[in-house]
């Protein structure tokens, strides 16, 4: 079986390898540097239950699947590629610096404690003993121990040498333009200049997912793009953080490699990628006023990217109404936690036939119009 996979981010480079390590002979197109895009720019967290919002349970269920399903993914991926990031279950320490802070961390607290998850409110003072960095202001704080993280940036590097191990066969610069298909089947895509056959095709192609032309009009992923600035910060010995920590407004989250990630904001800008000082002032106040020893931190890096943001802010994921064709786009700020789960998924529906029922409301389908 022939399969075509456009786009070479996390969600793309998973259900790849996975169809590969099923058997399939497959292509990526990748519009640029496989690996060089939104997840590049990630924090790389895997925090279901601190980011679940209110009206979110079925993000939560699907985030919680696909952290329980990310041991066997790594492990898979150790056998391909000889090398993975560790799974870092180092917790989040939620906390607040003002009245509203403290509202908003208890209502978050209740809510996750009607879900009966596993939560802890507890005293500033206990939160400072868990991370000793957080400022004096801290007056709120809740612990959620299940939260993990993960080297995005490692896992992205592990799963291109995966793929290229398992034979896949990798078009970087190539942007797919067109989907070739009759009225009842994909039969493959155009790109180059030249048409491409194949027996399925996977869309994966994040923000840029719904700018490919000969798409079904009955299922458009109708994603956009939300433009995220993030922060890399060096640690030094005055500045080691020991946990992922947020506030309504800003993340802090400590890498292996001896930085700190510092993220991020949430832009309506289209396309645009540049940097502003307005959103880099606003991460480093927002951080410093959490953790103070920040300021004296060397920035090492500003990055954007642009989150494929779907109708529902929900990810797109199986097929999506023409023979062959699937999704697997709109993952927003959630890509690197639910690469497992999509790829898993995706690969057990294309090549056996096999949806899964778990992910039956994030069905493409969903958007079908009458």
């Amino acid at each position: 079986m022939k399969i075509a996979v456009v786009g070479g981010g996390i969600i793309g480079l998973s259900t790849a390898w996975q169809l590969l390590r099923r058997g399939a002979g497959v292509t990526l197109y990748e519009r640029d540097r496989a690996g060089a895009s939104t997840g590049d720019v990630a924090a790389g967290m895997l925090a279901p239950y601190a980011e679940v919002g209110f009206e979110e349970l079925n993000l939560m269920k699907l985030g919680q699947l696909s952290l329980e399903r990310y041991p066997q993914f790594l492990e898979e991926l150790r056998e391909d590629a000889g090398f993975v990031p560790e799974l870092d279950t180092c917790g989040t320490l939620l906390v607040g610096v003002d009245r509203d802070d403290a509202q908003q961390v208890r209502r978050l607290y209740d809510f996750r404690k009607q879900l009966d998850m596993r939560i802890e409110m507890i005293s500033s003072a206990e939160a400072r003993e868990r991370e000793p960095l957080l400022s004096p202001r801290v007056v709120t704080a809740a612990w959620l121990a299940d939260d993990g993280q993960i080297d995005n940036r490692k896992l992205l590097s592990a799963l291109l040498q995966a793929f290229r191990n398992r034979g896949g066969q990798l078009r970087e610069q190539t942007p797919v333009d067109e989907l070739v298909h009759r009225s009842d089947r994909v039969e493959g895509v155009r790109a180059g200049g030249k048409t491409h056959p194949c027996d399925a095709v996977v869309i994966a192609a994040g923000c840029w997912s719904d700018r490919i032309a000969g798409l079904p009009a009955t299922a458009q992923p109708m994603i956009r793009p939300l433009k995220g600035q993030i922060l890399t910060l060096k640690q030094t010995t005055d500045c080691e953080p020991v946990c992922m920590i947020r506030s309504p407004r800003v993340y802090l989250v400590p890498k292996s490699d001896g930085t700190i990630r510092l993220g991020a904001t949430s832009e309506e800008k289209g396309y645009d990628t540049t940097p502003t000082a307005g959103g880099v002032k606003e991460l480093l106040e927002d951080g410093w006023e959490l953790v103070p020893s920040i300021y004296d931190l060397p920035l090492e890096e500003v990055r954007t990217g642009l989150r494929p943001a779907g109708r529902d802010h929900a990810p797109s994921i199986g097929y999506a109404g023409v023979e062959g064709l699937y999704y697997a786009t709109g993952h927003y700020r959630h890509g690197i936690l639910y690469a497992p789960v999509t790829a898993f998924s995706l690969a057990d529906e294309i090549i056996e036939n096999r949806p899964h029922g778990q992910l039956k409301e994030f069905s493409p389908l969903r958007f079908k119009k009458q």
